[in-house]
């Protein structure tokens, strides 16, 4: 079969979910609430460009966190 139908995952992906899979979900939440709330402080603060820079880290927090969920249910190829 081609990698095309089906993917093979590497040894150090598989170490790497086994890692991630231990963290609990609420922490990426609790991240992405994190840099929001952080993001308006700064913005409160007068630090435009901080704030929209540490604004912008909810998303990919967010991503991680669907990622480590679908880790953790789905399992790993």
């Amino acid at each position: 079969m081609s990698n095309l139908t089906s993917p093979n995952e590497g040894h150090k992906t598989e170490m790497i979910e086994n890692v991630t899979g231990k963290v609990p979900s609420v922490v990426f939440l609790g991240a992405a609430v994190a840099s929001m709330g952080i993001s308006l402080a700064l913005k409160c603060a007068g630090s435009k460009h901080t704030a929209l820079f540490v604004g912008q880290w909810a998303a990919p927090f967010l991503l991680l966190g669907i990622y480590n969920k679908i880790v953790k249910t789905q399992g790993h190829d």
